[in-house]
């Protein structure tokens, strides 16, 4: 994991395109007017187009309220079970680990499979008995719901997982077990990471 600190301006342009039509005359005609019906022809309706969708980039992280990691508190006994202790979010019965600096999570193209859904590893840590179940939902645009992988960890500790999220963008994650939730909100994007580790998202602005 590491410290990146990323900044981004967004840029709007604009683009006029100006068409001149031209026109021709024609002598009038002497003949006498036409006695047939008049009639009347309809071109058919063009089809509604929807614009795509515009690209995420890392100006739009400014206005997602994200989640920012502390480490667990050197207290709590279990800490060293939490895959991620040094960047987490918790309460007194879930806790989530391996938040992102800034809250910023980028995604490299090995995570993104061939539907485009780009997945990432969190850790939990459960305090509560039960199993994990993850949703999510994006807030900053429509998408369908992120999903979570979390199978085969018993009931109580640690619990490993896979979130899958559709799109890029701003996303709120829930993590329950029982009737206990813990929710964190992160900005998802593409991006690369060298060999040290050092990511960068692919767009700035």
């Amino acid at each position: 994991m590491n410290r990146n600190r990323i900044a981004a301006t967004t840029t709007l342009a604009a683009a006029l395109a100006v068409t001149l039509l031209g026109c021709t005359g024609t002598p009038a005609s002497t003949s006498p007017p036409s006695t047939s019906p008049a009639s009347t022809s309809t071109s058919p309706a063009s089809p509604a187009t929807t614009a795509a969708p515009r690209p995420v980039t890392m100006a739009d992280a400014r206005n997602c309220p994200v989640t920012i990691g502390h480490p667990v508190p050197s207290s709590k006994p279990w800490r060293g079970g939490l895959f991620g202790w040094q960047s987490a979010y918790g309460n007194g019965a879930l806790w989530v680990g391996a938040l992102w600096p800034h809250g910023v999570v980028i995604i490299r193209p090995d995570n993104v499979d061939p539907n485009g859904r780009l997945g990432m590893k969190f850790g939990w840590y459960r305090l509560t008995s039960g199993f994990l179940a993850i949703t999510g939902r994006r807030l900053d645009a429509s998408a369908p719901p992120a999903s979570g992988r979390t199978s085969g960890y018993g009931l109580t500790g640690f619990n490993a997982s896979g979130v899958i999220f559709p799109t890029e963008g701003c996303w709120q994650v829930t993590g329950r077990v029982g009737r206990v939730t813990l929710t964190f909100v992160t900005f998802v994007i593409k991006g690369h990471c060298d060999a040290n580790a050092v990511c960068v998202p692919d767009r700035t602005r």
